[in-house]
């Protein structure tokens, strides 16, 4: 969420611990927010109403915000926004409603009749995302790699640079834009290619992303040389945009030069930035921004600066280059002191009580362990981060939540078997573990094993409404349920009638229903309303030809697949699909040879087309 015609006002009152003495540079500590992280996602736990529930820390977004699914899923009073009002993002632009939350707690307060704005698109485990209204109550600190952010009240600091932690090593300092109720985002300068941009802090970006535009004025389009296509990303509204992998010579922030490097770009149309620093860089460093000084400060935590794919895909094949000291910062040159003194200088309240521990690095609990093992995981050290999650194990046996995790993990670094087994235990210490029995479902599935089970019991558990219909779907389909799936399906798609993933959700229903070659009049409904919304969908013309095959309308079905191989030339699915429709309509020579070019693409192409009664 980036913008908004207006702003509703949530109050915030967390008491500040008591200052050190007048005069000295001192930080109170407001609040700890645990973080852990979902892949490239920070997600903190509040509570809604007294259930707990996950949020996405979202520097980015103007004001906190729930997504639909997760306003009815949790039964909350909702209203029109006033007139006029929208919110604007990647994608476009969406205008939502207000809910009313009678009891939030954030932050260890409790606050009644708490408003969230409702709209926008599902955000995986989170139901909704936190913005400035909350982060932006103080200074912050984004401590992402070990799991924590907080927030903190300076006092007599104007001038003193605020990166506690750095004890001796080089501080980077962005001077940032000035904010407003309307416009809170944390915004500062950067160089790509020499050439300066302006740069959004985004942690609900979970990758870097610089625009088309302002790519273009640093001497690159999509069309470059070593540029390449890397699909799409969407954000709030309910279009998506294609993005792009790119080679940087450079990039420069404070006192700090990645150089040859890759960066995404994308076709942002945002109004207020070219750039949006993501997760990946947040990860990769330590950062606090001191809202009263208009300035960011952050120290390099090591590791890739620019990550081009989620954790669990596979990495890109040239590293991003980690940062290397400039020679001419734009703005400070890296370490020196502004005027006040060294940031070893300040007294933070962990100094005031030297017996505390709160603030170290290293955790001292197994909460800290598996924040920081997630950390690891999402900068791709799984070595550390099975490390970390172990230890979460062996502190706290009873925790399903570590055992999940550290299965979550073992499944991405290819350790299968490990992975299984810690599924097994979360599942054992809670039945009802809902992301555990889907992980392990999956796995199930991808070890040729029996997950009838496992989907079962979540489609007793998952309420109606929630996102998860949507993957759970998937999962009936590849198990050759598919009319379980056009279930999941139907309670998905009446929930998320908005959502950026529905031309995709009615693609899924269409092929489920003519795999299962039941109410293919229906089908055809569905594939027809998803090309609506994706007209050169590829997936979406070999669903139809499909169905159009099933009805025994080869001319249409010959047609989609033309169509869809003219996108993708290459998809075997498509291959076979026409050359079934080419031997139906006697054209056996061309039949024959789009059935051997499909099976030479997919060796086991003739068993799942047998599989679905189609042979030919």
């Amino acid at each position: 969420m980036r913008y908004a015609a207006c702003l509703l006002l949530l109050p915030l009152a967390i008491a500040a611990a008591s200052a050190d003495a007048a005069g000295r540079c001192s930080l109170g500590r407001l609040a700890e927010l645990p973080v852990t992280m979902e892949g490239l996602r920070p997600l903190i736990t509040t509570q809604i109403n007294g259930s707990d529930v996950r949020l996405l820390a979202d520097s980015g977004a103007f004001y906190s915000m729930l997504s639909p699914g997760a306003a009815a899923e949790l039964k909350l009073p909702r209203h029109a926004a006033p007139f006029g009002f929208y919110v604007r993002g990647i994608g476009g632009s969406t205008t939502p409603e207000v809910a009313v939350v009678e009891k939030f707690t954030f932050a260890g307060v409790q606050f009644h009749r708490a408003e969230f704005l409702v709209g926008g698109n599902e955000l995986g485990s989170a139901v909704g995302m936190l913005g400035q209204n909350l982060l932006r109550v103080a200074d912050v600190e984004y401590d992402l790699a070990n799991g924590v952010i907080r927030l903190f009240k300076p006092k007599d600091c104007a001038e003193q640079i605020l990166a506690y932690w750095a004890a001796g090593e080089p501080v980077e300092v962005v001077e940032l834009d000035r904010t407003s109720g309307i416009q809170p985002q944390t915004i500062g300068k950067a160089l790509v290619n020499n050439v300066e941009i302006r740069v959004l802090f985004d942690t609900g970006a979970a990758t870097s992303i610089l625009s088309v535009r302002a790519a273009k004025r640093a001497g690159l389009t999509p069309s470059s040389p070593g540029v390449t296509p890397a699909g799409a990303t969407y954000g709030i509204g309910q279009g998506s945009v294609r993005i792009w992998n790119a080679p940087i010579a450079s990039f420069k922030i404070g006192g700090e030069e990645v150089k040859s490097t890759r960066l995404l770009i994308g076709d942002l149309n945002l109004s207020i930035a070219d750039m949006l620093i993501g997760d990946d860089f947040f990860l990769s460093h330590r950062i606090y921004v001191a809202n009263g000084q208009r300035k960011l400060y952050f120290t390099y935590n090591g590791g890739s600066v620019f990550v081009l794919k989620p954790p669990d895909q596979t990495p890109a094949t040239a590293p991003p280059a980690a940062p290397a000291p400039m020679g001419n910062a734009p703005s400070a040159t890296a370490g020196t002191p502004k005027a006040g003194g060294h940031p070893a200088a300040i007294q933070t309240q962990a100094e005031a009580r030297s017996a505390s521990t709160e603030w170290a690095d290293e955790p001292t609990d197994a909460a800290g362990f598996m924040r920081r093992g997630t950390a690891f995981a999402a900068r791709r050290d799984f070595g550390h981060a099975l490390a970390d999650l172990t230890r979460a194990c062996e502190l706290a046996p009873g925790q399903a939540d570590y055992f999940y995790e550290r299965g979550r993990v073992r499944r991405i670094a290819e350790q299968r078997e490990l992975a299984m087994q810690d599924f097994d235990r979360a599942l054992e210490l809670k039945p009802e573990h809902v992301a555990a029995r889907f992980a392990r479902a999956q796995l199930q599935q991808a070890m040729h094993a029996d997950a009838a089970s496992d989907l079962d019991a979540l489609d007793r558990l998952v309420p109606p409404q929630d996102d998860l219909r949507l993957p759970l779907g998937v999962l009936y389909d590849a198990g050759r349920e598919h009319v379980a799936a056009v279930h999941q399906y139907d309670l998905w798609i009446e929930a998320h009638g908005h959502d950026v993933r529905l031309a995709a959700a009615l693609n899924d229903r269409c092929w489920a229903r003519a795999a299962a070659n039941r109410d293919l009049d229906r089908a055809l409904e569905d594939c027809n309303r998803a090309l609506r919304l994706r007209p050169k969908a590829a997936v979406i013309l070999d669903s139809r030809g499909f169905v159009y095959l099933r009805r025994g309308e080869v001319d249409r079905s010959i047609k989609d697949y033309d169509a869809a191989l003219a996108l993708r030339p290459k998809e075997a699915t498509s291959l076979y699909g026409r050359g079934l429709a080419e031997l139906r309509k006697g054209l056996r020579e061309a039949g024959q040879a789009d059935l051997a070019e499909a099976r030479a693409r997919d060796s086991h192409i003739d068993g799942q087309f047998a599989g679905l009664g189609l042979t030919p």
